[in-house]
């Protein structure tokens, strides 16, 4: 599905990012790993024509993303709360992605009951702006967002930060429930390595926008995957 030739992103003279050859399976569940500076906000934007790349390009299903506008069509992403839309209550903001995304009022609404859980009470009915809401709230607004209308493609950058203990269960189970399906390629974007490895096919680990490590998550227990990551830090 996503195609990475000779890519790369420079600041100021300063390489941030350098990423010779990647391919991305459709129906994978990747892990995207790395320290601060790594590369993977950078790729996350690149890969969203949210920045132009110093050379090369990224594909989506043989498109170039920075020429070609089809892959909006089955592209979703969460990455901040500049993505929200903070003077909607969490309801509209919802049916508000699902008109864009070719949902009628009901779909949505059907699709946010089933995830009720994942709210755990603390979003749904709260008659509320999303702007008064905690990050964290914000946060799990953001994240079923970006699944409504079933999307061939989402991307989520670290969407286990600002989350309790409970939420980051309930996502681990969430992302585990469409990456079972094989429909939709799940990238994700995280400093942390335990709940990334568990929700992941596989892991794609950054180091100063350099590509060091890709590996099965089935072929490398957490132990190894951590020294490496270790060992690269």
């Amino acid at each position: 599905m996503i195609q990475v030739e000779l890519l790369s992103k420079t600041y100021n003279g300063t390489t941030v990012l350098a990423l010779d050859s990647l391919s991305i399976g459709a129906g994978e569940s990747i892990g995207l790993v790395g320290n601060n500076g790594a590369g993977k906000t950078t790729f996350f934007s690149l890969l969203l024509d949210l920045i132009q790349p110093s050379a090369g390009a990224i594909y989506s299903k043989g498109q170039n993303v920075a020429v070609s506008e089809q892959w909006k069509n089955y592209t979703a992403s969460f990455l901040d709360d500049t993505f929200l839309i903070g003077y909607l209550t969490a309801e509209e903001y919802f049916v508000f992605l699902g008109n864009l995304r070719g949902w009628s009022t009901a779909e949505v609404e059907a699709f946010v009951k089933g995830h009720e859980d994942f709210f755990h009470g603390e979003v749904l009915g709260q008659k509320k702006y999303i702007r008064d809401f905690s990050k964290g709230n914000q946060k799990k607004i953001g994240i079923i967002g970006a699944f409504i209308g079933n999307p061939e493609l989402v991307i989520l950058d670290e969407p286990f930060a600002n989350l309790d203990p409970s939420t980051q269960i309930r996502l681990k189970e969430l992302v585990k429930q469409k990456r079972a399906t094989r429909a939709m390629t799940i990238i994700i974007s995280s400093h942390d390595l335990q709940h990334t490895y568990e929700v992941s096919d596989r892991i794609i680990a950054l180091e100063k926008g350099r590509l060091i490590h890709d590996v099965q998550t089935q072929a490398i227990t957490y132990q190894e995957l951590e020294s490496f990551f270790s060992v690269a830090g």
